[in-house]
């Protein structure tokens, strides 16, 4: 870890990365600023250009952007970041002396882009942070951090900011906590934070999500902060005050991540080892339940019935969600269980009839 590392991440958790979503003005930027400098170890973000999913929305000041972020850091001698999405947008990030860069979530999911960037970063001593894609792809998220290393850069984060949902849920971009967790197992050294902004779309909701990654030992947050979310440009709904920030921050619980007592260790030891019987039991019960798929596959072939039948298999969603429900399973996890099981008894029957031998 560098001295660049060492100035983030040498502190007490969270990081903390908090700014506008996008520079407007400059007194928005300057003002902002100066009422978030109390927190001195603070870098200070700002979206100068703006990648948007249609035309004619509010894409950024451009390149005047990076000027009120380089004068905001010398009044207030914050740090600075912001997101870059092609090659020039590295070299005028570095010119006028941003601390960070980050690569947004449409960016990490193109790999020629992520390409390019790294082409521009090679030789440049600065700290980059990677969002995760759009979709919940794990591979291009380790993608795009392989490239960066590739090149040389070795201060490198990850940003998780939620995946695209392709149906309602409460959150902006569905969490997935569990992709989160496979790409530190990939890098386990690399710092990882959270993006409670995207991932909720709702300021009353960013505390939630901070709290829970923080009891998931994360690094840092970085949360949308403006100093009139009402009419910001973009992103009004997820944008909090500073005051609001303070507010989350003195409220957050940050937990000790090392075990020490004795008596805990060996009482979460004997806890973990019901987990452990449960599971075998588990996976136990779900052997049975493929062998029973397995027998109804083979009923289908002797009658030549198709392997889907989807009255029964909205039935069986309808009926085990609610009864999930009622034993305090979130309709969400059973919904996700039930859609796994029902592909692999879906692969298990398409095996049965594509086999000429009985089972």
């Amino acid at each position: 870890m560098n001295t660049h590392f060492q100035k983030i991440f040498n502190h007490n958790k969270p990081v903390i990365i908090a700014g506008p979503c996008s520079a407007e003005s400059e007194k928005q930027v300057l003002a902002t600023a100066h009422e978030l400098k109390k927190h001195p170890h603070l870098i200070f973000r700002a979206g100068i250009w703006k990648p948007r999913t249609r035309p004619n929305s509010f894409e950024g000041v451009g390149v005047k952007g990076l000027k009120w972020l380089q004068k905001a850091k010398e009044e207030t001698g914050l740090q600075t970041t912001t997101e870059v999405a092609k090659a020039a947008h590295v070299e005028l990030a570095i010119k006028h002396q941003i601390d960070v860069l980050w690569i947004g979530a449409r960016t990490t999911g193109n790999p020629f882009a992520v390409q390019e960037i790294a082409e521009a970063l090679k030789g440049i001593d600065v700290p980059v942070f990677v969002k995760n894609p759009i979709n919940p792809e794990l591979n291009l998220w380790i993608g795009a951090i392989e490239r960066l290393k590739a090149i040389g850069i070795q201060d490198i984060a990850a940003i998780h900011r939620g995946f695209f949902a392709y149906k309602n849920s409460k959150y902006r971009n569905t969490p997935q906590w569990q992709i989160a967790i496979d790409i530190q197992k990939k890098f386990p050294n690399m710092p990882m934070i959270c993006d409670p902004s995207h991932i909720t779309g709702k300021r009353n909701m960013i505390f939630e999500v901070a709290q829970k990654a923080m009891d998931m030992n994360y690094d840092g947050l970085m949360i949308e902060t403006h100093k009139d979310p009402e009419n910001a440009l973009s992103d009004s709904e997820q944008q909090i005050t500073p005051k609001d920030l303070e507010t989350i921050l003195n409220k957050l619980v940050i937990r000790n991540h090392k075990i020490e007592d004795k008596d805990f260790k060996s009482s979460l030891q004997q806890l973990r080892f019901q987990i452990d019987d449960l599971d075998i039991e588990l996976l136990d019960t779900l052997k049975r339940r493929m062998e029973l798929v397995q027998k109804i596959g083979s009923h289908k072939k002797e009658n030549k019935v198709t392997i889907l039948q989807n009255d029964r298999w909205s039935e069986m969603l309808k009926t085990r969600s609610k009864y999930g429900k009622e034993n305090g399973l979130s309709e969400q996890f059973v919904q996700q269980l039930l859609k796994a099981i029902h592909q692999e008894s879906i692969d298990k029957q398409n095996n049965v009839m594509n086999n000429n031998d009985e089972i």
